[in-house]
């Protein structure tokens, strides 16, 4: 079933069970009005009853029938009759009566007002005190009038109901189709944006409404599409950097490989030439570890493995620096708290390792042979890193794409790398909830500072 028809049935149902308990209410309110009003009519008759014939002894039963039939509006099938202080019937048309049962009449005589019936007919019997004695007198009569008006009014608030529901599916379907309108032409704005068409983006304000739900669901979807675009763009940038860098070593191996086999040479020269197979190989070993590193960091980590202290994991990337380059790296602490569990973040050790090795490489590199300094203090929900150093810096036009995968600024070409380590740090540091930031002069050297939350 579309959500149009669900929508239309749900309004149908909900105004459907408030107009029947409404027009149920109306109809039971109308009864009981009835029902009062006719008991009323009855004790206004015992009452009249009982005062001509009491107290106007002088008025026989049938001079009584007589003013009842020319001055008084009778009711339909009435019956009305007298009992004196011996329970004996006084006044009684002589063609029906009323039979009483003997509870009711005895409660009648403690001077209770009771009501009952009699077949079709409504009784009511009341106490009459009279200068002759005690008097019970009786009246009843059949509720046609009221019955009828109760079937008429059964019908119409029937009819009524079945004509207001036909009424309201009908404005339901009118109201769902508008309301469900700006979603179907949402649906077809979605429906034509492919893999190749990521740049389009749905319309955001197709109710009228900026900011109805609406409108946020438009601007969600093109949130998304902004996220898979920017994916789709920085895969394709992969691809078509990780391929030239792929291919540049292979193409190296194996000219070394052909030319090493064109003809016989000298041991000396095959061994020249297994180092240089050696070297390419070794490269292209380098970049396949990086772009796996790289693709495991673009996953996002469902759970973390370990509980980490900042300062051992520093310990443990300038552990993995090459001992030849060690020394160049000063380390310094600034502010460090009192507890060491204050140190201490969850997280992935191997992948930040990874990081801060990316990090601490970077800057000996493209300082060599100056010094590189290394900062750690603590703040309070957080760890700061600063690496410093005395390189060759970065160019501000450069800056912006230096964590690109495979970017490489144009004066860090003649030094050996990829340009994967950066983008690879920034990647996992973000994953952990953490920040990288970097500032760099040209040829004054460059700052990386990284902020990452404790536990």
């Amino acid at each position: 079933m579309t959500i149009r028809n669900r929508l239309t049935w749900l309004f149908v149902g909900l105004v459907a069970v408030i107009l029947l308990v409404v027009l149920t209410t109306a109809f039971l309110l109308q009864l009981d009005y009835g029902q009062r009003e006719f008991r009323q009519r009855l004790r206004d008759r015992a009452e009249v009853a009982a005062y001509f014939f009491l107290e106007k002894d002088e008025l026989r039963s049938s001079a009584f029938q007589e003013f009842q039939k020319r001055y008084q509006r009778t009711l339909t099938g009435e019956i009305i009759q007298l009992y004196d202080a011996r329970g004996e019937v006084r006044f009684v048309r002589e063609d029906a009566r009323l039979e009483v049962p003997p509870e009711v009449l005895a409660r009648i005589k403690e001077g209770h007002e009771e009501y009952f019936e009699d077949g079709p007919r409504l009784a009511v019997g009341i106490f009459y005190h009279d200068n002759q004695g005690q008097y019970v007198v009786v009246a009843g009569a059949e509720n046609v009038y009221g019955q009828a008006r109760l079937r008429y009014l059964a019908t119409i608030l029937a009819s009524l109901f079945v004509l207001s529901l036909l009424l309201i599916y009908a404005a339901g379907r009118l109201f769902a189709g508008r309301a469900l309108g700006p979603i179907a032409a949402l649906n077809d704005q979605m429906d034509r944006i492919t893999a190749h068409d990521l740049h389009l983006r749905v319309t955001e304000n197709l109710s009228g409404r900026e900011q109805d739900e609406l409108a946020r669901l438009a601007h969600t979807f093109n949130r998304l599409l902004d996220r898979l675009e920017s994916s789709f763009e920085g895969q394709r940038a992969f691809v078509r950097n990780a391929s030239h860098e792929l291919r540049t070593p292979l193409a190296a191996s194996i000219g070394e490989a052909q030319l090493a086999l064109t003809r016989d040479r000298e041991p000396a020269a095959y061994r020249a030439a297994l180092h240089d197979l050696l070297t390419d190989l070794t490269q292209l070993n380098s970049l396949l570890n990086h772009l796996l590193e790289l693709a495991q960091a673009e996953v996002h980590l469902p759970e973390h493995d370990a509980v980490i202290r900042v300062d051992e994991l520093l310990a443990e990337a300038c552990a993995a620096i090459t001992p030849t380059q060690r020394p160049r790296l000063h380390l310094h602490t600034g502010y460090l708290p009192a507890e060491p569990e204050q140190l201490e973040l969850t997280g992935n050790r191997a992948l930040l390792s990874r990081a801060l090795t990316n990090l601490l490489e970077n800057a000996l590199k493209y300082s060599d042979p100056q010094p590189v300094s290394v900062m750690l203090e603590y703040e309070p929900g957080g760890v700061r890193l600063r690496i410093r150093d005395e390189g060759i810096g970065i160019a501000d036009d450069d800056l912006a794409q230096v964590f690109q995968p495979f970017f490489r600024a144009a004066n860090a070409r003649l030094v050996a790398g990829h340009g994967v380590g950066l983008s690879l740090a920034r990647k996992i540091i973000e994953h952990h909830g953490g920040q990288l930031q970097l500032s760099s002069r040209l040829g004054h050297g460059t700052t990386v500072l990284v902020l990452l939350p404790t536990a």
